[in-house]
């Protein structure tokens, strides 16, 4: 019996060492104050791997399509707000300089915006267009959706649903044949951006992306107006895609107001970047 308790207490301090061990704050807290500690069981190695191969997959099926946009002047757009807000990023956390930074826009009337993880962004002109956005508010919605990645919310969750058993097998599939890799890929997406984020991986979202925005030099109120605009334009339409993963709603309104006197003094000193 003593035998068997002993084991049973060594089974207990090593789990409990490795739940220990899986916890981490994986940024920075910013003068927004994101301070939390994460339940990371998944490598972030292993997430940017089949985050990767998914994005390359949805760049394929795009090009294929004729509808993946990698130049002109649109991308352009894009891609100077994006240089800029990445170049805030260390804010946050020192490793994304070496991360592989990528950013498609695929033509599409989709309401939607995504940044997988290791920073793989990818815009719909259907957002662009349907709300009309100015450069402040593109900054604002990049903004929240690199910020979901230098939190690596997408690792959290698989990490969670890894520990529930809701996923099985990913790392090995992936490590098989193409279509294996690709099955994989998918599986995790699901976990990583498609399924619909908690409240408090949200919050986290819009706080660290107004502030990547405002040290970016745009406007920190323009996340408050991509609101105003998207709860007018969703009147009797129904949820659309970009709504399903972004809790909408007058509290998420005041909680970016009372975000504003955090961020406005790193708007006002940043030099403001140039409009096409």
């Amino acid at each position: 019996m003593q035998y068997k308790s002993v084991w049973s207490k060594l089974f207990f301090s090593i789990a409990l060492i490795s739940l220990l061990s899986a916890c981490a704050n994986t940024t920075r807290s910013g003068v927004v104050g994101v301070n939390r500690s994460q339940f990371l069981v998944v490598s972030a190695a292993e997430v940017d791997r089949l985050s990767a191969i998914g994005y390359n997959e949805q760049n394929q099926k795009a090009k294929e399509k004729g509808v993946l946009i990698t130049s002109g002047p649109e991308y352009d757009r894009l891609k100077m707000i994006s240089n800029h807000l990445i170049a805030q990023t260390g804010t946050f956390r020192d490793d994304t300089r070496q991360w592989n930074w990528q950013l498609v826009l695929i033509n599409a009337p989709i309401l939607n915006a995504t940044c997988a993880p290791g920073g793989k962004i990818t815009f719909y002109t259907g957002i662009i267009e349907q709300l009309n956005l100015t450069d402040d508010e593109i900054a604002a919605i990049m903004g929240h959706e690199i910020a979901h990645a230098l939190r690596e919310h997408g690792r959290e969750r698989l990490s969670q649903a890894m520990a529930q058993s809701a996923v099985t097998n990913i790392a090995m599939a992936a490590a098989g044949s193409y279509g294996s890799a690709i099955s994989a890929a998918n599986q995790a997406a699901q976990y990583i951006l498609v399924l619909p984020n908690s409240r408090q991986n949200e919050s986290e979202a819009d706080a660290i992306g107004v502030e990547l925005a405002a040290r970016s030099g745009y406007n920190p109120q323009a996340a408050i107006s991509i609101w105003q605009k998207m709860n007018k334009i969703t009147q009797g339409k129904g949820t659309m895609e970009f709504l399903s993963t972004h809790p909408s709603g007058d509290t998420r309104i005041e909680q970016l107001t009372e975000l504003m006197p955090a961020v406005q003094p790193l708007y006002q000193s940043a030099p403001k970047p140039k409009t096409k």
